[in-house]
């Protein structure tokens, strides 16, 4: 049997119970024609770079697969009949990785580094800014009042 590695986008509105059990249906669908599935990551909802069918963000699932072609294929037909799932990618492979896969070390990796800085979720150079007045807190610009609009007469 030959080795695939399949990444899939689910769109933004279904529930993360209802991913887990997309991906339950699609396991079964490989063992039952005789393959195996091994790691199975969820890597949750993320922000696409364009928007897919009207869908700006998508949840994004892994599966390692051990199966034959047959089982390969009867899966993708079933998630291309599916209308959550937007995309899918199934690319063979000579081995599976060890450990998590490079999207997941990349997470613990980011939240590592803020742990050592000190930072919270939300803080950040986009997060809340602890050094920033409230817009109620700051003084006027001294702008004085704005001036009048002139009506424009149209002939």
């Amino acid at each position: 049997m030959a080795l695939y590695e399949c990444v899939f986008l689910i769109r933004q509105d279904v529930s993360s119970t209802a991913v887990d059990e997309l991906i339950e249906q699609y396991t079964t669908v490989l063992t039952e024609n005789g393959g195996s599935v091994g790691k199975v990551e969820n890597w949750g909802l993320k922000t696409l770079a364009y928007r897919i069918n009207k869908n700006r963000k998508a949840h994004f699932a892994l599966m390692d697969i051990d199966a034959p072609a047959p089982a390969v294929q009867e899966m993708e037909r079933q998630m291309r009949l599916n209308e959550d799932v937007l995309r899918t990618l199934t690319v063979k492979v000579d081995e599976h990785e060890d450990g998590p896969s490079v999207m997941k070390q990349k997470r613990d990796r980011d939240d590592r580094r803020r742990r050592e800085r000190g930072e919270r979720d939300g803080d950040g150079p986009r997060g809340d800014r602890g050094d920033r007045p409230e817009r109620s807190d700051r003084p006027d610009r001294g702008d004085g009042p704005r001036p009048e609009r002139r009506e424009r007469e149209f002939s």
